[in-house]
């Protein structure tokens, strides 16, 4: 096939930070490739220097067999370059067609009379597209999926000859995801080329024809993707085999922290009963409306059960607010980060240490900025976070940075039991290795025990102790280590779906 675009030993680098090192592959009319790498891999800057965004410090892209030497932003969109990011980035007030065309009309220099027809050209995208969305409803009201096809509307009407997608599928149903799919490969059919960045691998083979992966800023893998595994990728990702190390086996005797005693809240779960013992990582997997995520609120605080008993260490605890789970050294990292676990136009800093400020004071009761950096300089130093200071906001880093704050900030405070509801969602597999390490480092070290709520089998049975399944609010089986495998579990999953 024809090459549409040649990246050529592109390098950039900030201060001493050396993001891309001597990158080159190349990406045919046509054709979706995978680009894949975990957190710092410099994917994000290579996607920035394509989209003209950033300047690569050496190396030049080559476009339809031209170099490009002065490469702007406006060159990305000239040469028909769209990124379309994990936000979207559409304008939410306005309707479907004008975020069609709106860019188009900046393109030509705001010639207002492009809009002359802008409803018969939106309309003839979508068709295409074979997506029914009616171009005068607002954006905002309508749901993800319908948005991320809209902007990719947006750059067919921009006449694009490469869409990059940037993690799309995250937060869309299997159904969205596979009309998506359907729609990559009808791009495809028409020649444009898709290059296509995901942490979900099974996705990325399902998808795409060509894997370039990087690691530390090199070029690492560049194959075609019939020939590789998700396996492989994954060592080609973080340098190692397998990313699923296991945990080790707790001591059977050590005492019992945390005792659950016929807990129950109408509507959610009902009669729940069940042990943790000092180091032990419990995990809990169950399907929608399971009731583990309502458990997992109850026992933080945040949604008070109407009846049974919770014990800390032996003694009956009460856990009717959040106040009275911290108290109880009881810490939780809630599946959604971005709204529920951290501040995302603050700096790290202050999102570091929001739990608990009296720890942060001077004699005088003023917050201390020193020690403040302190707290959050350990922590990016602890959980290897990727940022240049605590000075830099929450928003300006990827998703398993963001993670590693939220979970680093409860890590701080010592909790005897650390709840994680969903905690790799959104990230990619080299933040997930860090991740999972951290937290058997502070269970085998510290005699942290931790109560594990994930969709992931893999994980589950991977970094699990004991397994519990959740059934309509009811425990259905608790399971040693060992004693069941993920068959076993995706059966009894299955089970379940049949009889809903």
């Amino acid at each position: 096939m024809e090459n549409f675009i040649k990246v050529k030993n592109i390098s950039k680098s900030f201060n001493a930070l050396k993001a891309l090192d001597d990158v080159s592959f190349e990406l045919a009319k046509g054709e979706a490739l995978a680009l894949c790498g975990a957190n710092g891999s410099g994917k994000s800057t290579l996607i920035k220097i394509l989209a003209g965004v950033l300047e690569a410090d050496s190396g030049v892209i080559e476009i339809d067999g031209k170099e490009m030497y002065s490469y702007g932003p406006l060159s990305g969109i000239k040469h028909g370059i769209s990124v379309i990011y994990q936000d979207i980035s559409l304008f939410p007030t306005l309707s479907v067609l004008e975020n069609i065309c709106l860019p188009r009309m900046i393109g030509d220099s705001c010639k207002f009379a492009f809009f002359k027809n802008k409803a018969k050209s939106a309309k003839a995208i979508l068709a295409d597209l074979e997506v029914d969305i009616d171009i005068n409803s607002i954006v905002e009201e309508l749901p993800l999926a319908s948005q991320q096809l809209i902007a990719i509307a947006r750059a067919l009407n921009n006449n694009s000859k490469l869409i990059i997608l940037d993690e799309p599928t995250t937060a869309l149903t299997r159904v969205e995801v596979n009309q998506l799919f359907k729609i990559v490969n009808k791009l495809k059919k028409n020649g444009i080329s898709v290059i296509f960045i995901s942490h979900k691998l099974d996705e990325v083979i399902e998808l795409c024809d060509t894997l370039v992966c990087l690691r530390d800023g090199k070029l690492v893998a560049s194959k075609p993707m019939s020939e590789t595994s998700v396996e492989e990728i994954e060592k080609f990702m973080v340098g190692q085999s397998s990313v699923y190390t296991g945990v080790d086996d707790i001591d059977k005797d050590a005492p019992i922290v945390l005792e659950v005693d016929s807990l129950t809240k109408k509507n959610n779960y009902k009669d729940i009963s069940f042990n943790l013992r000092r180091g032990e990582i419990l995990g809990i997997i169950g399907l929608l409306g399971s009731g583990r995520t309502e458990l997992a609120l109850s026992l933080f605080g945040v949604s008070k059960s109407d009846s049974g008993k919770i014990y800390i260490d032996g003694k009956e605890c009460r856990i009717n607010s959040i106040q009275d789970a911290v108290e109880a050294k009881i810490a939780y990292v809630p599946e959604d980060r971005l709204t529920e676990g951290l501040i995302m136009n603050y700096p790290i800093n202050d999102n570091m240490v929001i739990v608990n400020l009296n720890k942060v004071k001077n004699k005088f009761g003023f917050l201390d900025n020193s020690i403040i950096k302190k707290i959050t300089n350990f922590w990016i130093k602890e959980l290897s976070i990727k940022a240049e200071s605590g000075d830099n906001k929450v928003s300006t880093l990827s998703g398993g940075n963001q993670q590693k704050i939220v979970i680093g900030k409860w890590l701080d405070e010592n909790p005897k039991i650390l709840i994680l509801d969903g905690p790799t969602v959104g990230i990619d597999i080299g933040a997930k290795a860090g991740i999972f390490e951290t937290i058997k480092e502070f269970s085998k070290d510290n005699g942290m025990s931790v109560i594990l709520i994930s969709d992931e089998i893999k994980e589950i049975v991977s970094y699990s102790n004991r397994i519990m399944i959740m059934r309509n609010g009811k425990i259905y089986k608790i399971f040693d280590r060992g004693s069941v495998d993920e068959n076993d579990i995706q059966t009894m999953l299955d089970e379940q779906k049949r009889s809903l």
